[in-house]
């Protein structure tokens, strides 16, 4: 069935995903908003006159009421971290922006999907929750899809395996606290540390894994991209599709996703990644993998990271 996305926000993510969803064929309208009229106009032409070889599809720029019966909402508005400016500062900004944006869209789109892709994701997902009017299962983050993409890029040049082969996942906030299960990543069902022997003893020639440099490697790629050119957005906005296709499947699917945390792993009341069940009715339920108590630790720590700039943010 053919479905209307809403986008909010469209700077580099937020045209860069409707280009790319202006190619799929399971979309038939795209909405564009944003502050800047102008823009969001001038992106929604640009990228409707491209449409000429596939199928009729409406793409046009409009106003928060435009996004009534849309199937998802996808949020990329908020302003880009400064030099010097701190996380705390970024995230007052942006939350600042989506208590704007929250309330209108729950009045006009009330039964859409939404996905929060605008940072510090975790922090805007938390905000929207609180503020939209939204069930919390209606909402999410985009969370640690990009980081897990990354994680999963990195694995597959290492090992020389195609990336289908590689379930490994990044948990934890999308920031500094962010971290690996190892525990639970596996190659085609062999638990990475036991594939990891195989590849040894096989006189493959690969060398050894570095699981610190790994994560420093997922942890870093996005700083480095923006260091060499100005911003991140092919990455998260084959994120975001893949995971909109999940949501209109007809099945549901386990994948990372910023979701409210309701006692798993003894963590209440903040928004990050863990796994999570999927599927046309949004986020069913999170999967309550065994972890290390280390990795639990970790866990906390992103909470605990989290719940230090909710508790800093100006109340209303």
């Amino acid at each position: 069935m053919a479905s209307k996305i809403t986008i909010v926000g469209a700077g580099s993510v937020g045209a860069t995903l409707a280009f790319t969803l202006s190619q799929e064929s399971y979309v038939s309208k795209i909405v564009l908003i944003d502050v800047i009229k102008d823009k969001a106009e001038g992106e929604a032409t640009d990228i409707a006159q491209g449409t000429a070889f596939r199928d009729p599809i409406s793409i046009y720029s409009g106003e928060y009421s435009d996004a009534a019966g849309s199937d998802i909402v996808i949020i990329t508005s908020g302003v880009a971290r400064k030099p010097g400016q701190t996380r705390l500062d970024l995230a007052q900004t942006n939350v600042n922006i989506i208590k704007s944006i929250a309330p209108e869209l729950g009045k006009y789109a009330p039964d859409a999907l939404y996905i929060i892709v605008a940072n510090p994701v975790d922090i805007m997902t938390y905000t929207f929750m609180k503020y939209s009017g939204i069930p919390e299962n209606r909402i999410m983050g985009s969370g640690t899809q990009l980081d897990t993409a990354r994680l999963r890029y990195g694995l597959s040049n290492h090992y020389q395996i195609a990336q289908k082969n590689i379930h490994a996942y990044v948990f934890g906030e999308h920031g500094d606290s962010s971290f690996i299960p190892w525990s639970v990543c596996n190659i085609s069902g062999m638990r990475l540390d036991d594939y990891e022997k195989f590849v040894q003893a096989s006189g493959q020639g690969i060398p050894p894994l570095d699981k610190e440099a790994m994560h420093q490697y997922v942890k870093k790629s996005g700083s480095e991209i923006i260091k060499k050119k100005g911003a991140t957005f092919y990455g998260v906005t084959v994120a975001v599709v893949n995971l909109i296709g999940m949501l209109l499947a007809d099945y549901e699917t386990i994948t990372t996703v910023s979701t409210m945390m309701h006692g798993e792993y003894g963590i209440e009341d903040v928004c990050l990644s863990c796994l999570a069940v999927i599927g046309p009715n949004g986020v069913k339920r999170t999967v309550p993998v065994e972890l290390t108590d280390d990795e639990v630790a970790k866990m906390h720590i992103s909470a605990d990271s989290l719940h230090g700039i909710i508790n800093g943010l100006k109340k209303d």
